[in-house]
C-alpha cells in the first residue's frame, strides 16, 4: 500500500513498544490482502459477510472479556470505566453491528445461526485466558490488536493512494472505522 499514514499510537507508549518488538507480525496483519481487496473494492462479497458475520460473533467474546475486566479492575473508578466499554459493546455497537449486517442481507438469526471460525476461537479464547491467568494490564495488552487494529487499518486505507472509495462497496467499513467517533 503506497501512502502517507500518520502512526495513532505513540510509539513511547506501551503498546507501541510492544509492537515495535513484532514489526512483521504487525504489518501482516493491518496490511494483509483482505485489507487491500477491502480498500480496493475487490474483495468478494462472501468474504466480507464471513467477516461480518466473525465480527458479530467476536463482539460477544469482547463484551466477555470487558466484563472480565470489570471483576479484574482493583478500583471502582476503573471498574466504572470498564462498566460503560461493557455497555458499550452490549447495547450500541452489537446493535450497530447488526444495522450494518442487515444492509448485507444478513439477519441476527442468520448470524447467531451460525459458528465461530477457528479464528475467532483462537484469539478471543486467548484474550480470555490472558485476563484469567493474568491481570487487568494483561487482558488490556490482549485485546489492544483488536482495536487499535481496526482504526489502523481503517486510516490506512483512508490515506492509502490504493484505496478506492468511489464505487467502493465497502467504503461505509472504511469511513466508519476511520472516523474520530471510532
Amino acid at each position: 500500500m503506497s501512502q502517507t499514514f500518520t502512526d495513532i499510537i505513540p510509539a513511547d507508549s506501551l503498546f507501541g513498544k510492544l509492537r515495535a518488538q513484532a514489526p512483521d507480525a504487525w504489518q501482516s496483519y493491518v496490511c494483509h490482502d483482505f485489507i487491500k481487496q477491502l480498500g480496493n473494492g475487490t474483495l468478494p462479497e462472501a468474504s466480507f459477510k464471513h467477516y461480518l458475520i466473525q465480527d458479530y460473533l467476536f463482539l460477544i467474546q469482547f463484551a466477555r472479556a470487558y466484563a472480565l475486566a470489570v471483576y479484574k479492575a482493583e478500583d471502582l473508578s476503573t471498574m466504572r470505566q470498564f462498566s460503560g466499554t461493557v455497555h458499550a459493546i452490549l447495547d450500541m455497537e452489537m446493535s450497530l453491528h447488526l444495522e450494518f449486517c442487515k444492509g448485507w442481507g444478513l439477519s441476527e438469526a442468520d448470524i447467531i445461526a451460525e459458528s465461530e471460525a477457528r479464528a475467532c476461537v483462537t484469539y478471543t479464547r486467548y484474550v480470555l485466558d490472558r485476563g484469567v491467568q493474568g491481570d487487568v494490564v494483561d487482558l488490556q495488552v490482549a485485546l489492544m490488536p483488536c482495536m487499535v487494529g481496526y482504526a489502523e487499518i481503517a486510516n490506512r486505507l483512508m490515506a492509502s493512494s490504493d484505496t478506492v472509495l468511489d464505487g467502493n462497496p465497502y467504503r461505509a467499513w472504511i469511513e466508519m472505522y476511520a472516523s474520530d467517533e471510532f
